[in-house]
């Protein structure tokens, strides 16, 4: 899902690839109007219309997750957001990359630690720095 949403993230900058990210959320509030997205999906309002008008936001990948979960066409929020981490990690292991590595890759503002519990989900993770992780990650795989 939101791994999916380009063919070679290592081709684009993170800030491009992150942009495809909140490119496939903007479609699913295009679609349902930022009012349902925002109650059904239980992200603040201000989030969505923030994401709508293209502005910098942070959101979260369980977030976004939610938003994505609303099209009929998804699975739930929970299996998006797991298939997002499993990307991670499977990417991590084709590229033959531990956390160390992948902190020096994205600037040492994430611990080697932090980035491990956001990969095992038990640490929150802005698209922002899934972004850079996912990046790293395939830039690593070419």
């Amino acid at each position: 899902m939101i791994q999916d949403t380009v063919d070679d993230p290592a081709a684009l900058s993170v800030a491009e690839l992150r942009t495809s990210y909140e490119d496939r959320l903007r479609e699913t509030i295009d679609a349902l109007g930022a009012g349902t997205v925002a109650s059904d999906a239980g992200v603040p309002r201000r989030t969505v219309d923030a994401l709508a008008a293209e502005e910098d936001v942070e959101v979260t990948l369980e977030e976004a997750a939610a938003v994505l979960a609303l099209d009929a066409e998804t699975p739930d929020a929970d299996a998006i957001r797991a298939e997002a981490l499993d990307a991670l990690m499977m990417g991590m292991s084709m590229a033959v990359v531990d956390v160390e590595t992948l902190s020096s890759d994205v600037g040492a503002e994430l611990e080697p630690k932090e980035i491990q519990q956001m990969i095992e989900g038990r640490f929150p993770v802005s698209l922002g720095e899934y972004a850079r992780i996912h990046h790293a990650i395939e830039t690593r795989k070419r």
